[in-house]
C-alpha cells in the first residue's frame, strides 16, 4: 500500500501541466470481484473514454500515448490488483506518474485539467476518520491503516526488525529458553512468557519496540491519525515508553494479535476506537454556528483567498458537490461560473489542497448535515 505523505500530497497538488490526468477507482481486496478482475477492466474502460476526450481536446497522439503508457503498465499488470485496498488513485501527466492504493472507497471518476484533482485523497488526511493499527508480539509485528469500513495491510518489512531476535540477536532465544528452565526447576513463575522482574528481558523488548518505532517514523512523522497498538497487556507500558509518535492512542487492543486475522484485529480495535472516529468533525459541524460571524464564511469569494493565504482551521466541503470558477491569486479576485469549461478549474479542488497544505482539516460531508446547506463551501478561521 502506498502512503500518500504531505509532502507528495503538496507535490501533486501544486503540479501543473497540459494535460493532468486524474483518475478515481474503487477497488477490492478479494472475492470474485477480484478473481474477475472487476478494477482491471474498468480502469481500462476509464482510461478508453480519457483517451477520446484528450484527443477532442487535440492533444497530440504522441502525448497521449505517453500519459497512457504507465496507465496500462498496470492494467497489464495481474500481480498488481491482487493486492488492493478499498480505492486507487493515478495521476498522470508529461514525466509524472503516481499511484496510490488507499482505504478509501472512491467514486470511479477521471478529471482532465492543468492541475491534479485531490479532492478524493481528502479522508486520507483526517486523523479522526482513519487510523493506524500495530499489531506486535516478541515474533511477529504488523502494521495496518484502517477506517470505520476498511482495513490494509502496509509492509513495513524493510524499516522494522520483524521480531525480537532480529534486533537483540539470536543469543535471546536461548537466554529465555534457558531462563525458563531454571524457574521451572526452581519453581519460580514467570509472568506473560517473560519474568517480570528480570530487567534484561524488559530492556531487550524495550530495544524491539524502539527499533519499530524507529522504521514506523518513516511513515508516521507528518500523520496526524491515531496509532492503536494491538499486543499482550504486560507489552503495553513497554511500548508506551519506545513511542515517539504523537498520537499514540491510549488504550491497548487486548490479548495476543496472534490469535485474529486482519479483520478480526480490525472489530477488535473498532470497539476501542469507534466512540472517538470522527469526534472532532462532529463537533466542528455542531459547533459552526456558535461561532462569530467573522470566524465562520459559506462564501467562496471569501473562502479561496483565506485557503491560499493559511487562515483557514476547518474546511467542509458538499460531498457529491461541485462549484467551478477562476481565481487571480494576485488581486485575490474569485469568479464562479455555472458550468465547467476549458478556461475554469474546481474551486473545491483548489480550497482542499491548499487547507491540507497549510495544515487545516479537511472534511467531505453529506448534504444534509452541512452547516450552511446553500454553499458548496463551507469555514472556520483560524484567525479575522
Amino acid at each position: 500500500m502506498s502512503i500518500i505523505s504531505q509532502e507528495k500530497f503538496k507535490e501533486i497538488s501544486n503540479f501543473h501541466g497540459e494535460p493532468c490526468v486524474s483518475i478515481f477507482l474503487p477497488t477490492q481486496r478479494g472475492g470474485k470481484e477480484v478473481l474477475e478482475q472487476k478494477s482491471r477492466t474498468q480502469l481500462k474502460s476509464i482510461w478508453d473514454e480519457t483517451k477520446k476526450e484528450l484527443e477532442a481536446m487535440e492533444v497530440p497522439g504522441e502525448k497521449i500515448e505517453q500519459l497512457g503508457k504507465p496507465v496500462q503498465e498496470l492494467i497489464d499488470d495481474a500481480e498488481f490488483w491482487r493486492h488492493q485496498s478499498d480505492g486507487l488513485a493515478i495521476f498522470s501527466a508529461e514525466g509524472f506518474f503516481e499511484k496510490f492504493t488507499v482505504p478509501v472507497n472512491f467514486e470511479a471518476y477521471k478529471y482532465i485539467s492543468k492541475e491534479f484533482y485531490v479532492r478524493p485523497l481528502v479522508p486520507v488526511f483526517n486523523g479522526d476518520e482513519r487510523f493506524y493499527l500495530l499489531a506486535v508480539t516478541q515474533d511477529s509485528v504488523s502494521f495496518y491503516e484502517a477506517t470505520k469500513h476498511s482495513i490494509g495491510e502496509i509492509e513495513v518489512d524493510d524499516l522494522t526488525p520483524s521480531q525480537l531476535e532480529d534486533r537483540v540477536g539470536y543469543d535471546y532465544e536461548e537466554k529465555h529458553s534457558k531462563s525458563k528452565t531454571q524457574n521451572s526447576q526452581t519453581g519460580s513463575a514467570t509472568t506473560h512468557g517473560y519474568d517480570a522482574a528480570n530487567r534484561d528481558d524488559k530492556n531487550e523488548i524495550l530495544r524491539f519496540f524502539r527499533a519499530i518505532d524507529k522504521g514506523l517514523h518513516e511513515i508516521l512523522r507528518d500523520e496526524k491519525a491515531p496509532l492503536v497498538v494491538a499486543c499482550q497487556d504486560y507489552l503495553f507500558p513497554i511500548y508506551k515508553e519506545a513511542n515517539s509518535y504523537k498520537n499514540l492512542f491510549d488504550e491497548v487492543v487486548p490479548g495476543n494479535p496472534s490469535d485474529s486475522d486482519m479483520l478480526g484485529l480490525h472489530q477488535k480495535a473498532l470497539g476501542i476506537m469507534e466512540p472517538h472516529l470522527e469526534k472532532e468533525k462532529r463537533s466542528k459541524l455542531e459547533n459552526f454556528k456558535e461561532h462569530t460571524p467573522e470566524q465562520v464564511s459559506s462564501k467562496v469569494s471569501d473562502i479561496i483567498p483565506a485557503a491560499f493565504e493559511g487562515k483557514i482551521d476547518t474546511l467542509f466541503l458538499e460531498n457529491r458537490g461541485e462549484v467551478w470558477g477562476t481565481y487571480n491569486e494576485e488581486n485575490r479576485k474569485v469568479e464562479t461560473e455555472e458550468q465547467r469549461s476549458s478556461k475554469n478549474t474546481s474551486l473545491t479542488n483548489l480550497a482542499a489542497a491548499k487547507v491540507i497544505e497549510n495544515g487545516g482539516a479537511v472534511y467531505l460531508v453529506e448534504h444534509a448535515f452541512m452547516p450552511e446547506k446553500d454553499a458548496g463551501l463551507n469555514a472556520i478561521f483560524r484567525y479575522s
